[in-house]
């Protein structure tokens, strides 16, 4: 009998549900979002939110949105500290934000519940301090993947404490873009001297050293991604030129080269981005050297096309992270 290969889906003919491989056993794939909608909001949904990022990329505030609605921003609390390129994850229930090199190189991790609003409290401390863009996480496990050097570092969501290694990426890299399911996390593209086009992904129930998966379209570094629980969409970034409005798509449970998925309003890089298990969200952040948006805009994951805008954040987006309670890893 061949092996199943990790991410493997098939539908259970006695449960009449459609069910996941992640690597030693079959789990359910739960398509329910947890419905966070603000009083009087006709659409109820996943809750995402957006940490720091402004002006100067170095602000405290959180900020939340309906993701399954449109309209603007609203306040949630602040972080621990002012900081930007961290990176953030979550669980259903926990939002978590991490690491950080604007105004300093940072190694804190805060934490939020989601279903309420107020300010971010201590989680822990990484393993390397410095910015975090690259982020993935399941219900239970979140993993901070490569900065400049190559180290993997997780962390247990649902509790408190330091993060611990995992592995090491194929290479260290910065600037990129990251996104997964359930059982995989994968890293695309980024900074290593160059831009390059790499897709790395590891298995974050194992502990382990990532794998090649195939290539980006083209060298990419600042782009940003999300994912349900089969397709990881990304865009925006250097490629090739410093503010590219391209937006890609990969299949996550396979390995092979991204395809192109269609384009954001303008060109970016260095935003952020959140989901639903429908739902993706860009949110925009520097269109060029001296233009600072506050853009928020969504795409449909399971079809292909261009983004139509969902209203903006209370200050302009650069550096920002961002997370949400319905991503495809829960």
């Amino acid at each position: 009998m061949s092996e199943i290969p990790s991410g493997a889906m098939r539908f259970n003919s006695d449960s009449q549900k459609l069910e996941y491989w992640n690597g030693s056993a079959w789990f359910q794939v739960h398509t329910a979002t947890p419905n966070l909608a603000s009083a009087g909001d006709p659409t109820p949904g996943a809750r995402g939110l957006t940490f720091g990022g402004g002006p100067v990329s170095q602000s405290d505030v959180i900020s939340y949105i309906n993701i399954s609605s449109t309209g603007d921003a609203i306040d949630f609390g602040n972080l621990t500290q002012g900081q930007g390129v961290s990176g953030a994850l979550a669980s259903s229930t926990r939002g978590v934000r991490f690491g950080g090199g604007i105004p300093a190189n940072t190694d804190t991790i805060d934490f939020v519940t989601i279903a309420s609003t107020g300010d971010a409290t201590d989680f822990g401390n990484l393993i390397n301090s410095g910015r975090a863009d690259s982020s993935a996480s399941n219900a239970t496990r979140g993993l901070r993947l490569s900065n400049t050097d190559n180290t993997i570092e997780y962390i247990t969501i649902a509790s408190t404490g330091d993060a611990q290694n995992f592995g090491d990426m194929t290479a260290g890299r910065s600037q990129t873009a990251a996104l997964g399911n359930a059982t995989r996390a994968l890293e695309i593209s980024g900074f290593t001297g160059s831009n390059v086009n790499t897709i790395d992904f590891v298995t974050i129930t194992t502990l382990g050293n990532a794998q090649d998966f195939g290539d980006d379209t083209g060298v990419r570094s600042g782009g940003r991604g999300f994912s349900n629980t089969t397709r990881g969409v990304f865009g925006g970034g250097y490629n090739p030129t410093p503010h590219s409005d391209e937006i890609n798509y990969l299949t996550i449970a396979s390995t092979g080269n991204a395809v192109e998925f269609g384009s954001l309003s303008s060109g970016s890089r260095y935003g952020s981005a959140e989901c639903s298990v429908t739902r993706g969200i860009f949110n925009i952040g520097e269109s060029a050297p001296s233009s600072l948006l506050n853009t928020i805009e969504y795409v449909n994951i399971s079809t292909q096309g261009d983004t139509v805008d969902f209203g903006d954040l209370p200050q302009t987006g650069y550096a920002s992270a961002a997370c949400s309670n319905g991503h495809g890893g829960l």
